[in-house]
Order: C-alpha cells, then structure tokens, then sequence
C-alpha cells in the first residue's frame, strides 16, 4: 500500500482540518478516501472542497464501501468505542479520537476487540505526544535524571470557555450528549500525559465542582489529589472558567526537578547528590550559609529549554505516523490501547467527587455506570435552561 484512504468521520471542526491537511498533501502517505456526515450541510461543504471524494451519510456504507483503508472517529465521544469496532470488525485500520470514551467498560470492549485484529493498526490521537517537549521530559524520568517520582503537580486552567461556547449546542456539556466537562472534552491531553509521562495514579480524591461558573450540568472546576502507591503524591487542577489560565506542570524527583511553563519552557534542576543524601550529610549550619546567599550550584545545577510549536503540526504528525505504522510497520506514537488510561483517570476524579471519598483506579466500572446514568435521568428531568 503507497497511499493510505482515509475515511473522515464527521466533517466538524476536526475532521474538517484533518481534511484540509490531507487535502493539501501535508500528510505523508495519506488520501481522503471518504468523507462521511449525517448533516446536510456538510454535504455541500464536502462537494464544493472536495468533488472527487466520496460522501457518505452512513459510516457503515462508508466502512463497508471499498473507498477507505481507515477511519478517523471525529464524532461525539460516546461513539468512539462503537465506530472503532465497527471498523476493526471490517478490516479497516482505526484511528479513534480522544478520550476513546466516556467510561472503561466501552473503552475494555473496544480494546480487547482489538487486540483479536493484531493486523490491524488501531491508534488514538494523542497529538501532544508528538510534542517535542514532552517527549523530552519523558525521556528526562525514563533516564532517571531526577531520580525516583515524589509529587507532581499539574495547573492547567488555560481551558477557558464562554457561556457561548457551550450554548452553541444543546449536546454539549451534558451528561448524556459529551459525558462529562472539561475532564472528557479539553483536559484529556493532560491525563494522558500525567500518565504517560510519570506513571498511573492508584488512588483518587477529588473536590469536582459541576456549573460552578457555568450553567451547565457538567464540570467546570477540578481539583484532585492523587496517591501513586509507593508514597509519592499528586495534584491535578483544571477548569473552564479562568480567563487568565495557568499551564505550570511540576515533576519533583529525589535526585532534581522538572518545571514545565505554559508547554513551552523546561526548566530542570539537577540535584549534585540524592536529596536523602544531601539531608544526612549536610548539617543544619552549613544548609544555612548556603540558603542564606550562598552558592546553590553545590546543591543542583540548572538547564533551561525553549521550545516552539506550530500549529497543526502535532496533529499531522499523529496523521503520519498513523500511515507509516499501516504502510511501514513503524511503531506507534499513541497505540489505541492506551487511551483507557485517561479515560479512568477522569473516571475516578469523577466518581470520587460524586461518592465523596477516595476511590481506587481501576474503578468498579459497574458502580460508575450505574452514577453516570443517574446523573443523565437527573439531566433530563431538570435540563439547563439555555
């Protein structure tokens, strides 16, 4: 296969710029096989943009068409477990949008139908693991140049979202339309990265606030604490309501520290001994003279990176690698698999708030299930009033 088909499910905001890069031969080894909506307008846009590309108001007569090797889930989140096995179940390669659900009992089912089509690339797009900065600070905690995780800290409140945005639609921030707030539609990128990057968490508690600042039925501030199980500890923060956001994410480790500022800067200090060691070595006179104006640099030394993004870049990096993995075998940036971590990560923050105490991950998938469906039946008695 030279050429991967594409078929681009739901032309919306996303699938309509995966379209475009695509369109614009920005994305090696990949075509737009098909485009697929069930909106009428989107036709007429698919027509004008795109004349010589298929479209289908059915995925299903697209899956089982001919003109697609792959598909591209652009679609509610709900739907992404079902439309990748769906796809899987056809022999179409599947690319599934972030989170790959709403909650692990979907996601498990879309994973284990998966693991049966080894053949098959199944991928989720995960575009800030193309980040050059992130990588790099992966790499930093794999090498173990800071030494064993103590606590990480994460402020990501850039997320902000007018009344208007959410009023665009009466689907969205809805238990039943999205499944959740800012944990299920902006911060899943973060989760995934928490996770990713330093490991997952075994327990959670959270204080979730749900139209704090919005009227909508759903999360708009976040505040976890997480607990990794070998004694180092955690805090998340987001939310959809600070106009002047924060994006600081902290990595302290018993050997340095990693500073993260607004995904753009790296700030990493390198500890000359192990922390216990300078502790038991160093006495309370000498820590003194040092803290009190002296040279820190016997204490860590210091590397700052700069680094700078362009847009759409991750994401047609995602949309390549995804066909050099079909085409050449080249491993996977985000594997499918992996997307159930930030799915029960979000799950558990949701869950603890919802039974007011900590709950271990993985959560008892029934127990949330059963929360997630009383809190559409409460939805849909007293609808937000938009």
């Amino acid at each position: 296969m030279k050429n991967v088909r594409l078929g681009i499910i739901g032309l919306g905001a996303q699938g309509g710029t995966y379209a475009g890069f695509i369109g614009e031969g920005k994305v090696k080894n990949m075509v737009i096989g098909a485009i697929c909506d069930i909106d009428p307008a989107k036709k007429e846009l698919a027509a004008e943009k795109y004349p010589d590309v298929p479209f289908y108001n059915d995925y299903i007569e697209m899956l089982e068409s001919g003109d697609i090797d792959a598909v591209v889930t652009t679609v509610p989140h709900y739907l992404h477990p079902e439309i990748g096995i769906n796809a899987l179940e056809r022999n179409i390669h599947a690319l599934v949008e972030k989170p790959a659900g709403v909650y692990t009992k979907q996601v498990k089912e879309l994973n284990e139908f998966a693991a049966s089509k080894p053949e098959l690339t199944f991928g989720i797009f995960f575009n800030q693991r193309t980040n050059p900065l992130y990588q790099k600070v992966k790499e930093i905690i794999d090498n173990g140049e800071i030494g064993e995780i103590r606590r990480t800290n994460w402020i990501i409140t850039t997320w902000w979202r007018p009344q208007g945005y959410y009023d665009q639609g009466s689907w969205r921030a809805t238990w039943e339309g999205e499944g959740g707030g800012v944990l299920v539609n902006q911060a899943p990128h973060q989760l995934d990265l928490l996770q990713w990057i330093c490991g997952m968490p075994k327990k959670v508690y959270s204080n979730v606030k749900y139209g704090y600042q919005r009227n909508i039925s759903v999360e708009d501030e976040v505040t976890a604490m997480l607990d990794y199980g070998n004694g180092a500890t955690g805090v998340f923060i987001t939310a959809t309501h600070d106009i002047v956001g924060t994006d600081r994410f902290e990595i302290l480790g018993d050997k340095g520290k990693i500073v993260v500022d607004d995904s753009k800067k790296i700030t990493i200090k390198r500890l000359t001994k192990p922390e216990s060691e300078l502790s038991a070595n160093m006495s309370w006179a000498d820590a003194m003279k040092v803290f009190s104006g002296g040279s820190l640099s016997d204490i860590y030394t210091e590397e700052v990176l700069e680094f700078e993004s362009v847009w759409g870049g991750q994401h047609i990096a995602v949309l390549e690698n995804f066909a050099a993995n079909i085409v050449e075998g080249a491993p996977l940036l985000a594997p499918g698999s992996d997307g159930i971590n930030g799915v029960a990560l979000a799950n558990a923050i949701h869950l603890s708030s919802w039974l007011g105490k900590e709950v271990e991950i993985p959560v008892d998938e029934e127990v949330y299930l059963a929360e997630l469906n009383r809190k559409i039946e409460e939805e849909k008695k007293n609808p937000i009033k938009k």
